[in-house]
């Protein structure tokens, strides 16, 4: 293809170069491609005839560029449309301008939708101009005074004393008098790539004044009333954007406000890739206070620059990370691709080196727990539920069920006991199953995209929830006549009532999401006509509610019944007896519950056989205790060999001695002792050693491949499958898990599902990789700390266990959750990398301790451009003496 010499003539002339100058760039530079589609030598002759920011009109133009003033202003009037110049009407006449690259030409050049989708190349040159020209700015530019500068949301500098007006938002909407708004130009460029990052970007960019004009004029934008701006910046900060605006117009004044992420934004490139705060940053930066903080992360994962990471309060014998200290940075160092974070879109971590608090960790989910224990303590209760809620909308039915891997990592446990963590959540979850009390959650967004559930289990109603919260058109398919999956089928009432169920599904109706019961997808619809009627994705949880075969002797005989199916056919109501000796087959939560339902419909005695010893059973303790109190007999390392039968119907089972479980390398392999045999009587045999799937006709015709274990293939980490419409999790991916397994990749599904069906978006940038690692607790210092003992919940009198389907434990006393509270160690806190942080005050927004704060550490107003370079080169020179000291100290220290 021909070269545009005056269009690259041009775009040479908009960054103050010359032809024959030292840095005259050329046709592969991405300030040529921008314009090289749409801008012709025509075109590119009148524009060299302007001066970059000086206002001009046709008539003034057309002599110096030898065309009439008619060609002169149909040419100025495309290239406004194009996005080059900017055209407003001035004292009835047409007036003509263009700025700088950016901000300025790209961003109008890519907002022009049509455009920018009709030539991919004019969003990729927008993007491949930060990266060209990125590091020649890094470490030059003096805090505050580079091409875009960071507001802080205006809540987070409320009382700061050295505020200054220029650094108010209202002060920029206040001072306007014309409005309009645009989608974000960068998350528009990103999308065009396909690298999305899933941040709401429609209608998220406010110009004012000449730009507002500018924008109406040529279709860019929306009019827009103040009041509207007003609340568009609302909508943003709810949904973890801040604010920059271009920082050439002079101190206080700017035309447009961004409303930008992290991981899509341009600008906040230079500081995510190039460690280059100081082009972006505000005048503050954030700080924490140890004292309040509970790591609750949630400023964490909102930080745009992963300046925040979650650290630990406590004392330790060894080092600790508690503030993040940068002996090099651009400011002192040469700043070379090998300093360079290119993969900062995928690379964010969440939790310092040393280590943060053990219970978040453990956390399938990586609840806040720290954070609403600390609201519980303060009597904040839908705040603490709130919280919870940000990772599992289930805190009701967790708080009964949940195995509770907070409490066995918990610090407190090396001190005496674990806190109650899930009593403490019990307690602030009751308030849920009151319908005057409920928390429901705002619709963020309103897409109205049609997406499929498949499977009213717990992974399936998670995902609902979350995509229902973003505005998604969500229908739940359930082949059962009863939602809830294992959690309504599987578990018993007397561990969870259905009541409790019930009530927190309820509250996804609420929001809106449709269930559909008695239908299995794949026999009643299949996933191809259900594409027919719109559905854009497919969310797979259809669970393991198969019980799985011994494949012994004797197994098909009348009396051996799954246990799976056997508390199913309880839950639902079934006529179930059992008369005479039953005998359960396995160790495990679900195993105990088999038993314990087995002792209410009427069994004269219940015993139990496993091949784990009592430490190795993966039962937890508490389920063994309570089958133990009705009763039931814990046989243990004793495996099934045969089950005997008369006539086709068990009389018996015999059972070997197992001698080890696992082998050496922790892999299942039992063995057993031949000449060690037992033989029990039984009138029937639950068997519960584990749960398979059944995919009936799901799968047919799709691309999805299963693991020779059953389970579906999809990645480990968006869930897509092979059918790229298609996600999974849930135990249909994992294998028989817990409910919060099953939750949190329910989370995680809805994340990947609203990237997938919009377009141009990734499954992976910008996206929270949930990293975390506990501290040493080993090293700790916490001799110094209280005994106070660990609360009980209590059990109901009136109500004899073994004959009852009730759940007989109470709920603590407001008193007993506030004193168990008060046990918490408070381990983790927030730690400040106070040189990437930008000073934005999105972290301020989403505490709920007053932990974090902005503080004023810089003291710059923005420059015009004309009054850039000096204090550029001024700053450049001082860089180059510190990168010269930093060296000649380096020296005499070696």
């Amino acid at each position: 293809m021909a070269v545009k010499e005056k269009v690259l003539q041009f775009a040479n002339q908009v960054s103050g170069k010359k032809p024959g100058s030292r840095g005259y760039f050329g046709v592969e530079d991405a300030r040529y491609k921008i314009l090289e589609p749409v801008v012709t030598d025509e075109m590119a002759e009148v524009l060299l005839c302007m001066k970059i920011r000086q206002k001009t009109t046709a008539e003034k133009v057309a002599p110096l560029c030898g065309k009439s003033v008619e060609r002169c202003s149909d040419l100025l009037l495309e290239l406004s449309e194009i996005g080059v110049v900017f055209v407003n009407e001035i004292d009835g006449v047409d007036t003509f301008w263009y700025e700088t690259w950016v901000p300025g030409i790209m961003e109008m050049m890519v907002n022009k939708k049509e455009q920018a989708k009709k030539y991919p190349q004019i969003p990729k040159a927008f993007h491949d101009y930060g990266v060209e020209n990125g590091p020649r700015s890094t470490g030059s530019f003096p805090p505050g005074v580079g091409l875009m500068r960071v507001i802080p949301i205006e809540t987070a500098i409320d009382g700061e004393t050295r505020r200054a007006s220029y650094e108010e938002i209202s002060k920029y909407l206040n001072d306007s008098d014309k409005f309009s708004v645009s989608d974000c130009s960068c998350r528009t460029a990103r999308e065009s790539m396909g690298e999305g990052c899933g941040h709401l970007k429609e209608d998220m960019c406010i110009q004012l004044g000449h730009a507002a004009e500018y924008y109406i004029r040529t279709g860019r934008g929306k009019e827009i009333t103040r009041e509207e701006a007003f609340e568009i910046i609302k909508r943003a900060e709810e949904n973890g954007l801040m604010h920059q605006i271009p920082n050439l117009d002079g101190s206080g004044k700017t035309h447009a406000i961004c409303n930008c992420c992290g991981c899509s934004c341009l600008a906040l490139k230079g500081a995510n890739m190039f460690a280059n705060s100081d082009m972006v940053r505000s005048n503050y930066v954030s700080k924490v206070d140890k004292d309040k903080c509970v790591a609750c992360g949630e400023c964490v994962v909102n930080c745009p620059t992963n300046a925040l990471k979650l650290g630990q309060k406590l004392c330790s014998s060894k080092p600790v990370v508690d503030k993040i200290e940068r002996n090099e940075t651009p400011r002192n160092t040469k700043w070379g691709p090998e300093r360079w974070n290119e993969d900062y879109r995928t690379n964010r971590e969440d939790v310092v080196e040393s280590g943060t608090s053990p219970c978040k960790t453990a956390c399938p989910a990586h609840i806040a727990v720290q954070g609403y224990i600390k609201l519980a303590s303060q009597g904040r209760y839908k705040e603490a539920l709130e919280l919870i809620k940000k990772e599992n909308p289930f805190p009701a039915i967790c708080g009964r069920i949940c195995p509770r891997k907070c409490e066995s990592a918990c610090t407190r446990g090396d001190l005496d006991s674990p806190l109650a963590i899930d009593e403490i959540k019990k307690f602030i979850a009751e308030q849920d199953l009151k319908e005057e009390h409920r928390f429901i959650p705002e619709k963020r967004h309103d897409y109205g995209k049609k997406i499929a559930i498949i499977g009213g289990g717990p992974s399936g109603l998670s995902c609902a929830y979350y995509l229902a919260i973003d505005g998604y058109k969500v229908t739940v398919f359930e082949k059962q006549k009863a939602l809830g999956g294992m959690l309504t089928l599987g578990i018993p009432s007397f561990r969870l009532e259905k009541e409790v169920v019930n009530a927190e599904i309820e509250i996804l109706r609420q929001m809106g999401v449709e269930f559909k019961i008695g239908v299995e997808v794949g026999k009643d619809i299949t996933l191809d006509e259900l594409r027919k009627e719109g559905y854009k994705a497919f969310y797979v949880a259809i669970g393991a509610q198969a019980g799985r075969r011994l494949n012994i002797e004797g197994e098909d005989a009348k009396g051996v019944i799954p246990g799976v199916e056997f508390v199913r056919d309880v839950n639902l109501g079934n006529d179930v007896k059992l008369n005479g000796k039953a005998v359960v087959i396995g160790g495990g939560n679900v195993a105990i519950d088999v038993a314990r339902n087995a002792v209410r419909v009427g069994a004269d005695s219940v015993e139990m056989f496993c091949l784990e010893s009592r430490e190795q059973m993966p039962a937890l303790e508490e389920e063994v205790e309570e089958a133990l109190e009705e009763d039931i007999v814990i046989n243990n390392s004793y495996g099934p060999s045969r089950v005997i039968t008369e006539k086709g119907k068990v009389v018996g089972v015999e059972f070997k001695k197992c001698i080890s479980v696992f082998d050496e390398n922790g892999r299942f392999s039992p063995k057993f002792d031949e000449a060690d045999v037992k033989v029990v009587d039984a009138d029937y045999v639950l068997i519960s050693v584990g749960q398979s799937i059944d995919w009936g006709n799901l799968l047919e015709g799709s691309k999805v491949e299963l693991n020779p274990n059953n389970t579906i293939k999809a990645d480990s980490f968006t869930y897509q499958t092979n059918e790229p419409d298609i996600f999974a999790g849930g135990d249909s991916y994992t294998g028989p898990r817990f409910a919060i397994d099953a939750i949190a990749a329910g989370k995680q599904g809805a994340i990947s599902i609203h990237r997938f069906v919009q377009p141009g978006q990734s499954l992976v940038n910008g996206r929270d990789r949930r990293d975390y690692h506990e501290f040493d607790k080993e090293s700790l210092q916490i001799e110094g700390y209280d005994n106070t003992p660990r609360q009980k919940a209590e059990h109901k009198t009136d109500i004899k266990a073994k004959e009852s389907f009730k759940d007989i434990r109470i709920t603590f006393t407001e008193e007993q959750m506030k004193k168990e509270t008060e046990r918490c160690l408070g381990c983790g806190a927030t730690v400040v990398d106070e040189y990437i942080c930008v000073g934005c005050g999105q972290c301020t927004t989403k505490c709920k301790f007053d932990a974090i704060s902005l503080v004023r550490k810089y003291d710059a107003e923005g420059l015009a451009y004309e009054d850039l370079k000096p204090a550029v080169v001024k700053t450049a020179i001082k860089r180059q003496g510190r990168i010269v000291a930093k060296k000649v100290k380096d020296i005499f220290v070696k």
